[in-house]
């Protein structure tokens, strides 16, 4: 009886070991495409702002400034606009924006 117990206790290890990895990529995946939602310049609040790439509190703030002032983004391009946004980080957020 102990040995078919280690049998199958060693078969579950095993069968354990070699499904566990497969599952991470698919829970990963999940996550990484929550982090690449695209964000619209006009309608986004100061915290849906924040989670582009380098774009602080501080920065999210002249964004909404700037759309109360100025009024809507016609292109993405024109964040460049926004002090303390520079065609560097322009080039990191793009493919994360939309208007």
């Amino acid at each position: 009886m102990q040995k078919k117990m280690r049998i199958m206790l060693l078969f579950v290890l095993i069968f354990g070991l070699a499904i566990g990895p497969v599952s991470l990529p698919a829970q990963q995946s999940g996550r990484d495409a929550v982090s690449v939602e695209k964000i619209n310049l006009n309608t986004a609040t100061a915290e849906q702002l924040e989670t582009l790439p380098g774009i602080g509190p501080a920065s999210a703030k002249n964004i909404l400034e700037y759309r109360s002032k100025v009024g809507k983004f016609n292109r993405i391009e024109e964040i460049i606009n926004i002090k303390g946004i520079g065609e560097k980080k322009f080039q990191k957020i793009k493919d994360r924006l939309t208007v």
